[in-house]
Formats: C-alpha cells, sequence, structure tokens
C-alpha cells in the first residue's frame, strides 16, 4: 500500500471503453491508461461511476481493476470501488474481493451506507461495521457518489473516518467552498486527504489546503488539472486564468456525460466506439453535442499554448 502521502493531486475518475457490442475493450482501456499517466496524474480511481460501475458485473469490475493494476504496473497508486451492492453482507463480501486485487485504497459509496429515507445514525452503524470487516492493510476512502442518490457526508462521518485511522482518501462531491473548509478542518492532522470533484471551486479549495482533483472533467484536459495542482502557489496569476477555463469548461459534463467524455475519446484516438451501458449515444450526436465538447476541448488547447504550460 502507498503511503498516505501520495493522496495527493489528480486522481481521473476512470472511464470503461466498450466496444459495438457493450464489452469491455481491454485494448482501449489500456490507451486510456498511458493517456492518463502521460499526463502527470498522481494516481487512478478505477471501477466508479465514471467507470458505470453499477452497470458491470461483479466479474467485470475486479478483472476491470486488475487489469488496471497490471498494466499501470506500480507507475502511481490505483484506488477503486465496486461498492454496488445492498445488503450489508454483500457490500463486506464485495469489498473484501476487491481488496484483494492489491489496490492502494478501498472506495466505499456512502449512498450504500443506508437508504435515501435513513438517518446518519444508520450510516455511520453500516460504516462501522464493514471498516471492521475489512483488512486493514487496505487503505480506505469515501465517495460522495451521485447515483442512485446522493448522500452527503455529515460533519460526524467525516469526523469519524479521520479519527479511525483508517481512511486516506474523501471524493468531496458537495460543491460547496463553506462544506469543503469546515471538513478540511475536521480531518486537518489525519490520514485523510481531501479530492474535490468540483472544478469551480477547485482553485478555492486549494488555497484551503484540498488535497488535489478527482472528477469527470479530468477525461479531457488532465494536463490543466495537473498544472493548476502543482503551481496554484507559484503562479497565482496563471492559475486564476486556468481556474476561471476550468470552472467553465466543466460544464459540458452536462453535454450527456459520459457519452461527451468517450467521444473525445474516440476523437484522439484511444476509444474506439462512444458506446456505453447507461445511456444512448444517439441523443448526444443529434442535438450536436460533440461540435460543443471539441470547442470546449480546442479552446482549453489553445490555452495552454498561450500560457506555455
Amino acid at each position: 500500500m502507498q503511503t498516505a502521502s501520495q493522496y495527493c493531486g489528480v486522481w481521473p475518475v476512470m472511464l470503461t471503453p466498450f466496444d459495438e457490442h457493450r464489452e469491455i475493450d481491454w485494448a482501449s482501456l489500456e490507451k486510456l491508461i498511458e493517456w492518463y499517466l502521460r499526463a502527470g496524474v498522481s494516481g487512478l480511481f478505477a471501477n466508479c461511476q465514471s467507470s458505470e460501475m453499477f452497470f458491470l458485473s461483479e466479474a467485470e469490475s475486479l478483472q476491470l481493476v486488475r487489469f488496471v493494476l497490471e498494466r499501470v504496473d506500480g507507475r502511481v497508486p490505483v484506488v477503486a470501488s465496486g461498492h454496488t451492492a445492498c445488503a450489508l453482507s454483500q457490500q463486506i463480501d464485495q469489498l473484501g474481493k476487491m481488496a484483494e486485487t492489491g489496490v492502494d485504497s478501498l472506495i466505499l459509496i456512502s449512498n450504500r451506507l443506508a437508504a435515501a429515507s435513513e438517518g446518519d445514525d444508520t450510516v455511520l452503524n453500516s460504516l462501522q461495521r464493514i471498516t471492521a470487516a475489512l483488512d486493514d492493510r487496505v487503505g480506505l476512502g469515501i465517495y460522495e457518489c451521485p447515483h442512485p442518490y446522493k448522500r452527503l457526508l455529515s460533519d460526524d462521518i467525516v469526523r469519524w473516518c479521520a479519527a479511525s485511522g483508517r481512511y486516506t482518501f474523501i471524493k468531496d462531491t458537495c460543491c460547496q467552498i463553506d462544506t469543503i473548509k469546515r471538513r478540511l478542518e475536521l480531518i486537518r492532522g489525519s490520514r485523510v486527504h481531501l479530492a474535490n470533484a468540483n472544478g469551480q471551486t477547485l482553485l478555492t479549495s486549494l488555497q484551503a489546503g484540498a488535497h488535489g482533483y478527482s472528477g469527470v472533467m479530468a477525461n479531457f484536459h488532465p494536463e490543466l488539472y495537473v498544472w493548476l495542482c502543482k503551481h496554484w502557489q507559484d503562479a497565482p496569476e496563471k492559475a486564476r486564468i486556468v481556474s476561471d477555463y476550468l470552472a467553465t469548461a466543466s460544464l459540458a459534463e452536462s453535454l450527456d456525460y459520459p457519452i461527451c467524455a468517450k467521444d473525445y475519446q474516440v476523437s484522439i484516438g484511444n476509444f474506439r466506439t462512444a458506446t456505453s451501458r447507461t445511456r444512448d449515444p444517439a441523443q448526444y450526436y443529434s442535438a450536436h453535442f460533440a461540435t460543443n465538447t471539441l470547442q470546449m476541448v480546442r479552446l482549453g488547447e489553445t490555452l495552454k499554448t498561450l500560457l506555455a504550460l
């Protein structure tokens, strides 16, 4: 397991490429991994919502993560989830098998810990039981995944994770800078590292002490996120310009993600298709979203040139 100090920087939420039969396209996945690594990312978040994990079988999830670990071969740490089951016993079994792959941290999904109608006491009870059942040699994390419903972490849950000594990673999707600042105070001095998933609040969160970025837009221009996380202090004027672009470009997520990201990956030669198990790409193309996506990316490439990034 990597040391907790390595849970900083940019952690793309990995896409899963599929062929025309909606089977995993392993050759395209290998190209995607190398593309992330060339961009200088700090780590990879495999088998997450962007990976369409709720639409993968358990066997596929394990195979996917093993493939990523094998191809990465220790060049960066890899975290993974696959925490999709409903019953607590199923979740413990599912997470235990994922831990055996050798991932650096195992990421729990906050909405799996309780039903939408249940309170925080249920969340904490589930979290404590799962944590106790998992091998303490693997780090743990928690992710406020929006599917099938979004459950934000309460202060008590964040505080418990920090005090437990088991948690290394929070993928924060609250998108509220005041909440992020409060969470950073709660985890201060612990092993927990907070990765912001929101481009609009990223720079401000880094200034407040956040440890990095783990969001969908690293599937378009990871180099810009890597640059911002590394240089927001020593090049503040450039950082503001890059931040303004990234905040605006983040609106592209609404253009039928993950189809828009997969279509971009097709355009640069990494993927053979934009096929998804979560949605039909026909709407994306009929609405001319492809043009909007490529314009957004092209402007980012121009920005890199102008700022000599």
